[in-house]
């Protein structure tokens, strides 16, 4: 439970303790009235104590802000006290009454634990040293109606306190459960994210209606794919197999998201990257990222295959690339049921065919990639090549490097998003 819940007393306890306070203050009044008959005190003080639990209850339930609802609130716990001062010294601090009240008043901040017990105590201090000065006159309760009405006053303040704090620890409970509950969703929801596309993941979170749709944009797609890896996945055990498919993934998935892109399939060796959507830095600059992507990933798979062979992989294997650019279908395919977020469309089917085409180790792209990419990375235009599905053969070129001013502007465009990466917040993320 937390100690948030306690720092402030439940209104409807306030209340209680006020409601009591005020009959015990009119059986005293009535005992005063009977003892030494008419006094003006008594027009004063009787109807004084309805308008306080009135104008308690106004203020436990009106529109103020916190700040001023707190201030409000001290301020009439300190009045609590001195109304209880000046009730325990009208009776002439009668022991059975005196203890009645301030056992009632001991409760009701005890049982709250309020940091303003200090200022309440003043407060009944206060009451009762004016209450003595000052008052002209007191009575002693001494008939057994008195006494009887005056404890059951007492009674009632701490049945109402008891049942107030235990509706508040229930409440505090129920906030705790809230409060855990929420970290297992919360938990869960990330975990669960590691299986949605980021799009798809952040339409769910915003709360917007996921549903079956498309758009058309110009996006500039990727496809992947390691040559050789059937045949070593034939050669190798299981465990060895997974280490090295995990290992690649891992690497190839971090790259990707370095530079911007999102990861949208993965089925085997094979890896999916697109750039422009959900959020583009404009057309060519989504083409000159995913080019620079590839370059990055082509390092990184040179790094890889020294690794798998100093591990005794003889022939490890290599990493063919397809990249092109132009109109896509982009959005949620499938049914009500089952939704993939994803493209369609020629373009993602020319990249597909172009990373089959590439020669081991090779970043093919197409002509429309080629246009938006040419003053910034350095290629061999390969001519025409026929590609299964098209018609017409297709102009390509093969990506060797970056040229040198933009390798370097990259690389501080690179740095910068490692290091918004590294400072995101986890439920952003999931």
């Amino acid at each position: 439970m937390t100690w948030k819940a306690f720092i402030y007393p439940s209104p409807k306890l306030q209340e209680l303790y006020r409601l009591a306070l005020c009959i015990c203050g009119v059986t005293i009044l009535l005992g005063a009235w009977r003892n030494i008959g008419y006094h003006s005190g008594l027009l004063a003080l009787l109807p004084a104590l309805f308008i306080y639990q009135f104008a308690s209850y106004l203020t436990t339930h009106s529109a103020l802000s916190t700040l001023n609802r707190q201030r409000l609130s001290l301020a009439m716990e300190f009045n609590d006290g001195v109304i209880t001062g000046l009730l325990i010294a009208l009776t002439a601090f009668e022991p059975i009454i005196t203890l009645a009240l301030g056992a009632a008043f001991l409760v009701t901040i005890v049982g709250a634990m309020k940091p303003t017990a200090p200022l309440d105590l003043f407060g009944l201090f206060i009451g009762a040293l004016l209450g003595f000065w000052l008052l002209p006159f007191s009575v002693a309760v001494s008939t057994p109606v008195q006494l009887l009405v005056t404890c059951t006053g007492f009674a009632y303040c701490l049945f109402n306190v008891n049942m107030a704090r235990q509706t508040h620890f229930m409440l505090a409970e129920q906030h705790e459960s809230v409060l855990r509950q929420n970290d297992w969703l919360t938990l869960r929801t990330f975990h669960l994210s590691k299986y949605l596309s980021p799009a798809l993941r952040k339409a769910i979170l915003t709360g917007k209606d996921v549903k079956t749709g498309t758009q058309e944009k110009t996006l500039t797609v990727f496809f992947s794919d390691m040559e050789g890896f059937t045949k070593l996945a034939e050669e190798l055990n299981p465990e060895q197999l997974t280490a090295l498919l995990n290992t690649y993934l891992t690497e190839m998935s971090e790259i990707a998201f370095r530079f911007g892109g999102t990861v949208d399939k993965v089925i085997g060796d094979s890896i999916m990257v697109f750039f422009g959507d959900p959020e583009s830095r404009g057309v060519r600059s989504d083409a000159v990222s995913c080019v620079s992507m590839a370059l990055a990933m082509q390092q990184a798979m040179k790094e890889l295959q020294s690794r798998w062979q100093a591990e005794g992989i003889a022939n490890p294997p290599a990493l063919r690339m397809g990249i092109n650019s132009g109109v896509c279908k982009v959005g949620n395919f499938g049914t009500e049921n089952r939704l993939d977020y994803t493209l369609l469309g020629r373009t993602v089917n020319l990249a597909s065919r172009l990373e089959s085409a590439a020669a081991s180790n090779e970043i093919l792209i197409s002509k429309d990639t080629y246009v938006l990419i040419a003053d910034a990375v350095d290629c061999i235009d390969k001519g025409q090549i026929s590609v299964k599905g098209f018609a017409a053969p297709v102009n390509v070129f093969s990506v060797t490097d970056l040229h040198k001013n933009i390798a370097i502007k990259q690389a501080i465009e690179d740095r910068a998003l490692t290091q918004s990466a590294h400072t995101r917040v986890l439920p952003e993320e999931i």
